[in-house]
């Protein structure tokens, strides 16, 4: 209560003591029963009374304090009160004086009627005649002023002008005859006023004009080539409209409204290699500049002010509609100009002339970009410092930068260049190859340009909508209720336009880029004579007949420049591509782009870098188009590309490879091992490793196809497929030449035995071999007991071939060393294959998971893995034939052990010849294969000679009948001379040598043991040696040594304890 009023410092505790005063003070009825009853039942009565009292006192402390504060207001209410009543009765009084007065001016007023109406109709028609003046000093005075709005370029204020003052001659003025010469200014001054508005029309649809989108301009700003994806500016339409303006009908002229809810956008480009090109959002502001997408409050606001151009224009609906429409400002201007072209009546003029246009306009901007882009590299080439002499051509100078441009230029250290081998091969030349200059350069231009074409298309699809929606305006005004509707409306838009629409902006634009990729490609059509822009002219004045309207003569046509006829796609655009194409025409065109100035190398290979930007191009189109030309998105120029692919591309380039693989496998170099190579052994192709040259230039032609197809996935099957095909011819020719090695040798049958080819399966050497997919080299439940003895079974099962003639072994190094070098190539092409054949995959998996521009054939009925399966099991075959060939060379050697006598009478100094031989050839084929071989496939090849040398070193004792201690002395030298050879191979483990070996000398030095000493040696080294070979020792003679009769019987106790 005393929040707000004012208390003496003396009266501050009436607000505490007023928050002490019980609630039922409070209350709006007091009731005083329980306070008396209280005091009476109390035990101390004067207290409670007292209590009771204060409280009292209290609240009248606080009435006083209020009304004495509130006092004053009170008074002043009274007296205001008093005041407001006393001016009421004054009110009243001067009424009732005015109706008195009122009454008395009414009577004298009807006493003189017709006179005051005589006045006013001689004041209504001075005034009329005085207007007409006006109107007609101002009608003089309008030829002048239309003039200089054209001048400031206000059209839409023009034209209003125009237009109200015909409508005021014809109706007000039409019987003034000194209007005439001004009736014939305005005349003329509308056919002018038309034209500059359709010159101005003209420029901003191709982006020329003052309130075109900042930054997209054609012919400036070309001093580096546009890579980015093109902007589109999108918006929802409630109608049937595309998304970039918004109309509904009216009934007056301004029918063109946009409600303000214009939205921009971008266009998505497609993306299928791992090449997605940043999109970006942009937005006009009030002076054409392009805005950021965080646009302030102010610029939002600015948008909503009334553009530059509508300045000097009388307010109408129209200018109402822009001031609240959101759009870009270019949209806003592209509408004006339309309403200014309707409100003429010169919308069908206009879109004749448009169409008559539109070829040639497109022709020259794609040429003036070429150009920009030549000299863009001229000056390049300039500013580097290589100048070019006076008069050198463009296309001279292109070619000499980009020509520069090789293979890698890696010498292996023998000196053969790579390069050299590849091109003898590759159809096309390393500009033209995938990632080549001259595919790099095509992709480059030819975004560019359709880039420039797709913000074109922009402009013709607001332009478009607009036009056509003026067009079913007027159908619909002009048509009675009672006639029957036309099935298709197009037809009468297209007459109402002068033929011009979307769909045929469309056709030309796809028409004019068609012509330039045939440029490119280089392919000539058989009717390039066929005139274009006749072909666009006949169809822009053509006017559909009543038995012909079916849609397919308005934008739904490909007017291609060789065709004769025009010719609806959806039906018959493959038979377009599929007769007449030459690829090296000189003559491509009558009148061409100037593509060869820019470009280095044109051909029919550049199809690989056209495919994915018109892919590109089609997907924008097609994002851009409103809902019932949304058919034409997929056809036209993104049909022809893919049928000139199909029907011309793939078939040259498999016969232009198929060439080439036969070139690389049926060289006479193609299979001949390397001279002069590095004396060690490198993984690395680019440091020298030593791949045949045949199976060389095979990875480069399948990496050059599958280059191919990842630039074109959706033909990726096609050439998979071909590159099947090369694989198997090259496998076949490989088997070939494996064959024409081992063929009726001995080693060769005994690798395609079930029982060796288990046992060598078995071997822990088999660990050096390459892997096969899926399976692994060692089995993985296989024992160390289980390996050794596996091992001595296959040395048993090739020491019981014995004896072995030397027809059935490989005695020719140079086979050899072909089976070496071929093994270390086909695994080369096996890891190359299967990399290739994980990337197709990936690009194939990402190309099928879209629906759109999805291959619908099936994939290959083998992939690429079961190829490099295939090359990387004939590179094993390779290597188990030289193991074998290896251990059956030893075996050969050493089966002259049964030949020899070993009871010299003198100690020789030399091991036997036939280890001499054996040693010598180790030692040579080890130098020989050194370079074609790794480290670890080197100890698979010569790791199986000491355990058959060894084994066959302890069954020759059982083939002797006597020996004396010269000759075991002589083993032992052949074993450490074998030893020796073995442990000069690099990959060799030496000590595994020594302990086999070791084992041989001291198998035969126990026959310089006495017999009771060869007892105790086999008591403590039982496991050392087989019972059969236990029993040899005993059955040789030796001379000086005596061996019991019992000896057999002694030696089979021990070794059965």
């Amino acid at each position: 209560m005393f929040d707000e009023l004012p208390l003496p410092s003396d009266k501050a505790y009436l607000r505490e003591d007023l928050l002490r005063i019980d609630e039922c003070w409070i209350a709006a009825r007091f009731d005083s029963l329980p306070h008396v009853v209280h005091i009476l039942t109390s035990k101390d009565r004067d207290a409670a009374a007292q209590f009771l009292k204060e409280q009292s006192d209290i609240i009248e402390d606080v009435v006083d304090e209020v009304v004495h504060s509130y006092h004053s207001g009170f008074n002043r209410a009274i007296q205001n009160y008093s005041q407001i009543l006393k001016l009421f009765s004054e009110s009243t009084e001067s009424i009732s004086v005015l109706k008195v007065d009122l009454a008395e001016a009414k009577k004298r007023l009807s006493a003189r009627n017709k006179q005051l109406h005589q006045l006013w109709y001689r004041s209504v028609t001075l005034r009329h005649i005085i207007s007409l003046l006006d109107q007609i000093e101002d009608i003089a005075k309008v030829p002048a002023r239309i003039e200089k709005l054209i001048s400031e370029k206000q059209f839409y204020a023009a034209v209003q002008l125009d237009v109200q003052s015909i409508l005021m001659l014809e109706r007000g003025l039409q019987t003034v005859g000194a209007l005439q010469d001004v009736r014939s200014d305005l005349t003329k001054l509308r056919g002018v006023l038309f034209y500059k508005i359709l010159e101005d029309l003209h420029a901003h649809l191709y982006n020329k004009g003052e309130y075109s989108v900042a930054g997209s301009t054609l012919l400036e700003n070309d001093d580096e080539v546009p890579t980015t994806t093109a902007v589109a500016l999108a918006a929802h339409n409630s109608q049937s409209l595309s998304r970039r303006t918004r109309s509904f009908k009216g009934d007056n002229r301004n029918s063109l409204q946009v409600d303000g809810s214009y939205r921009t956008g971008s266009v998505e480009g497609g993306s299928l290699n791992g090449h997605d090109e940043a999109d970006s959002n942009e937005e006009a502001t009030l002076d054409g500049n392009m805005a950021t997408s965080d646009v302030s409050k102010d610029s939002n606001s600015a948008l909503r002010q009334m553009p530059t151009w509508l300045s000097n224009s009388t307010p109408d609906e129209f200018l109402e509609t822009i001031r609240k429409s959101d759009a870009p400002l270019h949209v806003k201007y592209f509408q004006t100009m339309v309403e200014c072209l309707c409100m003429l009546g010169k919308v069908a003029a206009a879109g004749a002339i448009i169409c008559q246009r539109l070829r040639p306009t497109i022709h020259e901007i794609i040429t003036s970009k070429i150009k920009a882009h030549a000299e863009f590299l001229n000056s390049s080439r300039s500013s580097i410092g290589q100048g070019l002499q006076a008069g050198t051509g463009n296309l001279h100078f292109i070619k000499g930068q980009l020509e520069s441009y090789q293979l890698p230029k890696h010498k292996r250290k023998n000196g053969i260049s790579i390069a050299g081998t590849l091109l003898a091969v590759s159809p096309v030349s390393p500009l033209m190859a995938p990632g080549g200059k001259a595919q790099v350069a095509a992709k480059e231009l030819l975004d560019s340009i359709l880039d420039a074409v797709v913000r074109l298309f922009e402009n013709h699809v607001i332009v478009g909508e607009l036009l056509e929606a003026k067009a079913s305006q007027h159908a619909d005004i002009n048509t009675p209720q009672s006639m029957p509707v036309d099935s298709n409306p197009d037809s009468e838009a297209s007459q109402v336009t002068g033929g011009y629409s979307i769909g045929f902006s469309l056709t030309v634009l796809q028409s004019e880029c068609q012509q330039l990729i045939c440029e490119i490609l280089r392919a000539t059509p058989e009717a390039a004579s066929a005139d274009a822009a006749v072909q666009t002219a006949r169809l822009a004045s053509k006017v559909p007949s009543k038995d012909k309207r079916d849609g397919s003569e308005d934008g739904l046509t490909f007017a291609f420049r060789f065709t004769d006829a025009t010719i609806s796609i959806p039906n018959q655009g493959a038979d377009l591509v599929r007769q007449g194409w030459n690829r090296k025409g000189p003559n491509v065109l009558q009148e061409g782009y100037g593509s060869a100035a820019v470009l280095p190398e044109e051909g029919i290979y550049l199809a690989a870098s056209i495919y994915r930007p018109v892919l590109q191009f089609t997907d924008k189109l097609a994002s851009m188009l409103p809902a019932k030309y949304s058919q034409l998105g997929n056809d036209g120029l993104l049909a022809f590309v893919e049928n000139f692919v199909k029907d011309h591309f793939l078939p040259t380039m498999f016969v232009d490879y198929r060439k080439g693989v036969q070139q690389a496998i049926s060289s006479p170099a193609a299979f001949r091992p390397r001279a002069h190579v590095a004396t060690a052994y490198t993984p690395s192709i680019e440091k020298g490793r030593p791949v045949l040259q045949g199976l060389l230039a095979i990875d480069h032609l399948t990496k050059e196809v599958l280059g191919w197809a990842q630039a074109m996935p959706k033909f990726a099957n096609d050439l998979v497929k071909y590159v099947q095909t090369f694989l198997e011819r090259t496998y076949e020719r490989c088997r070939t030449a494996y064959m024409e090695a081992v063929l009726e040798k001995q080693s060769y049958m005994l690798i395609g035995r079930h029982d060796i080819e288990k046992l060598m399966r078995l071997d822990p050497s088999s660990a050096y071999l390459p892997n096969l997919l899926g399976q692994c080299n060692v089995e993985s439940n296989s024992s160390d007991a289980e390996t050794i003895e596996a091992e001595i079974e296959l040395s048993e099962l090739l020491l019981n071939l014995r004896p072995i003639k030397q027809e059935n072994l490989i005695h020719d190094d140079n086979k050899l060393i072909l089976l070496v070098s071929l093994s270390d190539s086909l695994e080369y092409v096996a890891d190359s294959i299967e990399r290739l054949g994980q990337t197709t995959q990936r690009a194939s998996n990402r190309v099928g998971g879209k629906n759109h521009h999805s291959r619908l054939d099936s994939a290959p009925a083998r992939n690429l893995a079961s190829f490099a399966q295939d090359y990387r099991k004939l590179a094993i075959d390779c290597l188990k034939v030289l193991r074998i060939e290896m251990q059956l060379e030893t075996i050969f050697h050493m089966q002259e052990m049964a030949n020899t006598e070993y009871l010299d009478d003198q100690d020789a100094e030399e091991p036997d010849d036939f280890i001499i031989s054996l040693t010598s050839q180790i030692t040579r084929r080890d130098e020989e294969m050194a370079p074609f071989i790794s480290n670890a496939k080197q100890n698979y090849l010569f790791g199986g000679i000491c355990g058959v040398a060894a084994n066959a070193f302890v069954k020759a004792l059982a083939d002797m009948k006597s020996i004396n201690l010269f000759g075991v002395q002589q083993i032992c030298r052949n074993a450490i001379a074998l030893e020796q050879a073995l442990a000069a191979i690099p990959s060799i483990n030496s000590e595994a040598v020594q302990q086999r070996l070791d084992r041989v000398r001291t198998y035969y030095e126990l026959l310089n043991m006495p017999f009771e000493a060869l007892l105790a040696f086999i008591t403590e080294h039982m496991h050392l040696f087989t019972r059969a070979e236990y029993a040899n020792l005993l059955n040789v003679q030796v001379p000086g040594r005596e061996i019991p009769p019992d000896a057999q019987d002694r030696v089979s106790e021990i070794l059965s304890m």
